[in-house]
Parts: C-alpha cells; structure tokens; sequence
C-alpha cells in the first residue's frame, strides 16, 4: 500500500501565499485552489499512490483548546480571500473522487498522525504538510515531504529517518522534546529555549546539574510547566476517531462532468486539461440527453449544403486549419431529431467553389477567430460578408482578463454542455465547438445585449477584425539592405563599446550574464550595491540607472545593454521575419489587452524603440512600394483630453479648445508663475505630472522620474489637483464608482473586472483603485482609434481605393498609397480620426507624409 496523506489547510495555505491573488471574473479568488492542485498533480506523480486522505480542520474547539485556554490564541485568522476558496476546494476534491477528513475536537495533524500510524510491513505513506510538527510522525513506513519556501522558491523536502537526524540530529520523538523547549510562536504553546539534552524529564530531573548559564537555568526553572504543557499540546495523536480502513481513500470516480463544471467556472481550464478531463463530455439533463444528442457526419453535397444554408438564412460553423488554410469545415445543423454537426473536408471536387459561394453567400454567419477566416479569404480572392457573430470577440468584450477565447473554453465559462461525438481526435475539438456554438453564440449575444455593449462588439470590434485582417494581408515594405547595413554598423559599435568597457574595468567578463556583471560591478570594481536577488546582484535597468550618473562605465554597460537589443532583436530579428515580396506581416491582436488596446506580435512593430536616436533610425527601412508613399498620422495627447472630456474639467477642457500648451498652462498653474516665465524644465517637469497622472502616479515615482524630492513632487501633485479639481473630483469618484459596480469602464461600455477593490490587502486595494482611474482614459483613447481605424478603411475603399491602411502604433495610423493621392489620403485621415468622437474636448491629430516611416513621422 502507498498512502499520501495530505495536510489540507497547510499545503492550501502556501499555495495561496505562494501565487499572487487570481480571481474569476464574478471576483471569485482562486490562486489558493490553483495552486493546490498543482501540488496535488505534482504529489500524485511522485509518489504514485493507491490510497489518499486529505486532512482538513474544523472550524471548532479541539481538545488542546481544553486543555489549555491560550492554544493559537495569537495565530492570525485566515483571510477572507482565502476563506471564500475552501468550500469549493473541497467540493472539488470530492467531485475528483478523493476522500475528505475532518473530526471534531481533532486537527489535521491528529488524522495524518492517525492514518500514517496505520501503515505497517511493506506499507509507505506520504505526509504531505507544510508544518515541522509533523516530522515527529517521520518513521520506517512514513516519509513526512515537508513544503517550505527557499530563497523565493517553493521547494519540497523528503524527511525519513536519516534525513531528520542529519539535520536535527534526533530520532522522530526527539522532535516532540525540541518542540516542547522551544515553543512554537505561531501556535503560542508556551516554552523556553532550545537545549540540546535529550528529552525535558532529563533536563528538568538533573536542571541543578547542566553545565548552562545561572540566567538560563533560572529560565527553564521558570518555565518549567509550561514546557511540559508544550509537550502535551505539541504531541500529535495518533489514535484520532476516525476511519482507519484503507479501503475508505482508495480515490474513486468521483463525478467528473461536476469537477470540469466546477473547474469551468472558476476559469481554471489549465487544471481539466491536467488533471485528463478535458475530453469527458458534461452530459445533457437526462430528460432532454435523447433529444438533444448529436450526430457526426461527413457531408459532401455541397451544393445541397448551399442550398439549405439559403433557406435557413444563417449558418454556425468552425475551420479546421492546416497552416493557413482550412482542411476541413464542421456545420452545426438543426433537424427535427436534434442536432447534427456536418464535416466538410477539403478533398472534395468542389470545395474551393463552395469557399468561394459560402463566404460571399447572404446568410449570417456565426464563428470564432473570424480574422483567420478572413484573411484567407483575402489570400484566395474570395469576400467575406454578413458575419453575425464572432465568438472569439464576444467572450473577449464580456471577459477581457481572460487568456484565451476558444469556444470549449467559453462552453465551460457559460455551462454549455459538450456532446460526445463519434469523430477522429483531430477533427474532436472542431466538432464539438460548432456542437456548442448556437448555445454559446445565443448566452453571448444575451450578455452583451444585458451590458449594453452591443455598439462595442458590431460598431467597433467585428468591423475591425476585417481591418486588421486587410492590413496584416498587405504587410508593411522594407528595405532589406539598409537593415544589414545598420546591423553591421550597430555590431562595430558594439564591438567598440565593448572593448571600452573592458578596459575600464581591468578584465574581461561575460556583459550579457547579470551574474557575472553583477560580480564585476559589485565586488570586483566596490561599486555600491543596490539589491541582491536569489541568483546574485540585481543588475536591473533601474539599478544601472540610477548608478549611471556617477560611473562611466555603467553608462557604457546601458549603451551596450540598448545597442545590443537594437541588433538582436530589431535588426537581425526583422531580416527572420521579412518574406518574399520584401514585406513584413506584423499579427495585430486584438484579444490580448485588458484595456483594449490592439498588440502587435511576430515581429512587435509596435514596440520599435523610438527614445534614442539609434532606435528611431529603424524606421528609416519601412518604406513606401514604388510609386507610393506612407502617410502617418498620430493623435495630439489624447489621453489628456480624454481624461479632461470624462472628468468634465473645465479649466482643462478650455486649455485644449483654445489650443493652448497644455503643459506650459499646467506649469504656470501648478507653480503659480506667469506663462511667460514658464521655462523648459518646469513645463517637463509639468509635463511628467500630467502624464503620470492618467496612470495613478504617486510622489515617490514622480520624484524619481523627474529628479526631485519627494515633498515637491508631493507638492506638484496636490497643487495639479486644486487647480485642475475635476479631475480631482473624478478620482475619487471612479473609483467609488468602480467599487460599487466591480468594474471600470469605458465611454463604449468596455469593462475591466476588478476583484482587486474588494481584497483585504492593501496594495491589491491600491492597484484596483490605479486601474480603475486609469481604464476608462486609456480604454477609450484605445476606443476611438479603433473606431478611427474602421471609418478611415470604410472611407479609403470608396474614395481612394489604391491606398491601404497598413499600421497602427498606439495613437498612430500608417497609410500607403499613390504619391499622387498623399494630400487627399491626409486629408482623409485627418478627418476621420479627429472625427471619430465627439467629446466636450477637440481631438487633434499630426499628419505627415514621406517616403519612409522615419520622413513621415515629420
């Protein structure tokens, strides 16, 4: 027999401080049961088990509160984040088919005690714990594997025998006298110090006779009944009243379609896909199973397919893509004996005309990741036209905290039941996505219609899927010699730059290892440290900075540091992702952000380093093709007039109508100056507090950004507030508001969830409050490019239909068109993205043209 038995509250408990806070949507905290089932899987796999126990307190007196009144009396109550997750812990555990112990008047540690006590002969048990208590149980049969954290890092020590007396140099019933010596702070069992001579009825026989000091034999003297109490109270029973038969914790089936439920709304869907449950189905009501069963079949008529689509005037169906192209369609189906999901491969005659007639055809289409649909179409000529419904985007507007939207996935969050399907494992998941996509597609249209989010998902997002599909189709052009060029360049620099490095220091190491340079700056050179991590000395850009200004040479290692990446990553990086036609094809997310804002991945055009010099230089390699030229238009500090226009500040909101300097206007209110004796570094440093204060800025980072004490950064902040009171007043509001509804939101209705507002700990509280000042001012200047983005396509498919959008950056669009169309294509742009709100405050927007994206940036 193999016997695991688990210390329940403790190993939960350092799960839960072991993860940072995860919630669910609803604010359900989950990171405590997230990272017990981790330990769980990573215990079942270790000690291969046939029987396990998991051991839980009650919430009740147990007999050492009897025995004296003072037991735990100063242990920490549990935190209400945790709290919230017990129950449903241990509804999972149940549902998984392991049994639960808990016995009134008795701790967890009584019935590990009892049951390890229970394994004789050949037998071994695992007590599982994060609690030294228990290495008393340690024994032939029992390996006490013991959680603790090392230098940041969770890490599990295996005690037996030998292993406890290396260490504490006692058998396991020395354990109980050591405890009883030096008490337990966090149990508040009373004791006296730790002394190395055997057990307390030696000690306190022979007390006269130890060679220790008079003050501390006065102390044991003292304390002495309170040392045997500890050793009472700090025996672990072993004969606790509970079930003792084996048979009992041989893990069971347990109900599993309620686990992936369970699991399903507490959005762990990394968890069903360890623990093997991701291919069971969630069974129908059993009076509706008959009527509700789907069938599986292949369908080759595709015209007879057509037709019927036709009829019914709308169409529910997933891809199944090979590369970029779909291998395979499935079709849900209504008849009048249930549901059918309908498998079109592509090896049939006709399939690329029945691609061509479907996407083109008149009926409403329901689907996910419909991007991918339609930049195929896009790559075969074909139209996509009349989606009705992408899921993908549904679920991301309903849940943006989310980290993936595939339709099981979403199934599960909305308690859609997945139908077993008699189908190939490779076509099993496209299969029973379209089974679910009506239930799913009906519940989301129901959710965003209930949250008023309809303009956001078929104004905004859907329309902007096809843009974003156009754009990635047409890619951005570069110049591929320029780009090796600038990489040699860069690598002479680096070279140089290196080797001065190297002589200033005296010796040569290895520059891209933080351990090494951590070792030369630190020790070697006598540079002052700032902060050590597990690894070695933090070598962080925050550290280097700020030791910038007074060493040489660390200046140089953030010159190397900057050029290094400039090479690596956007030189010789961008040569890996050109293609044939000279083109590179960013993918432009739009699901990733939690404030809405597209991203922009394999390569990250988004994130080209524009703060120095030799980062801007890159834009120079993206061009125009022959004969065009790139238009670049990029709005005029819209966050700030965003945040003016939501907060109603009329002193601000004057500013920009009146195109003033918004940061010289600040700087002169905020310092109590002229306009006119506004100098340069007060309007930066005025500058900073405006910027800093969309994202929640407090004193200690805006001194450090701008290099000023914290009083006076203090004091810019609340003099930004008296004269700008508005915004002062929306401070405070939205985040009232935020707390009481349990999201932000922005002027589109977009939401973030923020469970945060509710934690107990105070700096979760302080980020929740962060965001939620922040999210509507950011989510909506995201917003209203994506609204830009759609009108400006719109408008250049009718008026200039040579011109093709191609990049967006932030709060900054990229046309490509004919040189000849330059002044109508900004003029166009101009319109449109200033256009594309109206707020109490003017939206402003720069327009250049130029033949790379360097000359037009102006």
């Amino acid at each position: 027999m193999r016997f695991l038995v688990i210390d329940g509250n403790s190993i939960v408990n350092r799960a839960f401080y072991g993860i940072k806070l995860l919630t669910t949507k609803d604010g359900q905290f989950t990171n405590g049961i997230y990272g017990f089932m981790n330990i769980l899987l990573r215990l079942r796999e270790d000690c291969a088990p046939d029987h396990v126990a998991v051991a839980f307190d009650l919430h009740a007196p147990t007999f050492r509160h009897k025995m004296y009144d003072g037991y735990k009396a100063g242990r920490k109550g549990m935190p209400p984040e945790l709290r919230s997750q017990m129950p449903l812990l241990k509804e999972l555990l149940r549902d998984l088919g392991y049994a639960i112990v808990e016995q009134e008047g008795f701790e967890a540690d009584d019935i590990l005690g009892t049951l390890s006590a229970q394994c004789k002969g050949d037998d071994k048990c695992f007590v599982a714990t994060g609690d030294r208590d228990a290495l008393q149980l340690v024994s032939d049969n029992t390996t006490v594997l013991l959680a603790a954290t090392k230098m940041g890092r969770a890490v599990t020590t295996a005690y037996d025998k030998e292993t406890l007396r290396a260490e504490y140099g006692v058998d396991p019933a020395g354990m109980i006298e050591i405890k009883a010596l030096m008490g337990d702070s966090s149990d508040n069992i009373p004791g006296a110090l730790v002394q190395q001579y055997g057990t307390i009825d030696y000690i306190y026989d022979h007390l006269d006779e130890l060679d220790i000091k008079d003050g501390v034999r006065e102390k044991l003297r003292a304390g002495k009944d309170s040392a045997f109490l500890s050793r009472t109270l700090g025996t672990i029973c072993l004969n606790a009243p509970i079930d003792t038969d084996p048979a009992s914790y041989v893990p069971g089936p347990g109900d599993a379609p309620a686990a992936i439920r369970l699991l399903a709304k507490l959005e762990m869907f990394s968890t069903i896909e360890k623990l093997g449950l991701s291919q069971i189905p969630v069974p129908q009501q059993a009076a509706q199973a008959e009527k509700q069963a789907v069938v599986f079949r292949e369908e080759r008529d595709l015209p007879g397919l057509l037709g019927r689509l036709k009829n019914e005037g709308e169409a529910y169906f997933t891809a199944v893509f090979r590369g970029e192209s779909p291998a395979a369609f499935c079709f849900s189906l209504l008849d009048a004996d249930g549901e059918t999901v309908a498998y079109v491969p592509s090896d049939c005659f006709d399939f690329d005309t029945f691609c061509e007639a479907f996407f083109a055809g008149p009926w409403k289409k329901y689907t996910c990741d419909a991007k991918e649909l339609y930049r195929y179409c896009l790559r075969k000529g074909y139209t996509m036209e009349h989606l009705a419904l992408d899921t993908t985007l549904a679920g991301y507007i309903l849940n943006p905290s989310s980290n993936a939207y595939d339709l099981l996935r979403l199934a599960g969050e909305l308690a859609v039941p997945v139908p077993a399907l008699a189908c190939s494992e490779v076509l099993l998941p496209a299969a029973q996505s379209a089974a679910v996509l009506r239930r799913v597609s009906a519940l989301q249209l129901e959710q965003i219609h209930e949250n008023d989010q309809d303009f956001l998902l078929f104004e905004m997002e859907q329309p902007l899927c096809r843009v974003l599909a156009e754009m990635e189709h047409t890619g951005f052009l570069v110049d591929r010699g320029q780009i090796e060029a600038y990489g040699r360049v860069l690598g002479e620099r680096i070279d140089e730059i290196t080797q001065k490095i190297y002589d200033a220091a005296g010796f040569e190491f290895n520059l891209n290892s933080p351990k090494q340079l951590g070792a030369a700056l630190f020790e070697r050179l006598g540079l002052p440290a700032k902060k050590k991590t597990k690894s070695g000395w933090s070598t962080n850009a925050e550290v280097l900075e700020e030791l910038s200004y007074d060493f040489p040479i660390v200046a140089d290692i953030l010159q190397y540091r900057m050029l290094a990446k400039l090479k690596s990553t956007y030189c010789d990086g961008l040569l890996k992702e050109i293609e044939p036609d000279g083109r590179i094809r960013s993918r432009l997310n739009q699901t990733e952000t939690r404030t809405g804002r597209i991203s922009s991945l394999e390569p990250n055009l988004q994130n080209i380093p524009v703060r120095y010099p030799e980062g801007r230089e890159l834009r120079r390699f993206f061009t125009a093709g022959e004969g065009n030229v790139l238009v670049d238009a990029d709005y005029s500090q819209i966050e700030l007039r965003v945040l003016a226009a939501i907060a109603d500040d009329e002193t601000m909101k004057a500013a920009f109508n009146n195109g003033d300097d918004i940061h010289a206007i600040t700087a002169s209110q905020v310092f109590g100056l002229p306009l006119q004796m506004v100098t340069p570094l007060l309007r930066s440093r005025a500058k900073a507090v405006n910027f800093g204060i969309v994202y929640g800025i407090g004193a200690f980072s805006l001194a450090k950004d701008i290099g000023v004490t914290r009083k006076e950064a203090d004091a810019y902040i609340k003099g930004y507030l008296s004269h700008y009171s508005g915004i002062d007043r929306y401070m405070h509001d939205v985040v009232q508001k935020a707390r009481e509804s349990g999201y932000a939101e922005t002027i589109f209705r977009r939401r973030r969830y923020l469970p945060e507002l509710t934690a107990s700990n105070k700096m979760l509280q302080a980020f929740g409050e962060r965001v939620a000042r922040n999210m509507p001012v950011q989510g909506t200047a995201a917003d209203i490019i994506k609204l830009a983005m759609v009108r400006v396509n719109e408008r250049l498919k009718r008026e200039l239909p040579q011109a093709r959008l191609i990049m967006q950056v932030h709060d900054e669009l990229i046309v490509e068109c004919p040189e000849a169309q330059a002044d109508r294509a900004a003029a166009l742009l101009r319109e449109e993205m200033e256009g594309a709100v109206t707020l109490s405050v003017r939206l402003l927007c720069d327009v250049h043209c130029g033949k790379t994206w360097y000359d037009a940036k102006g």
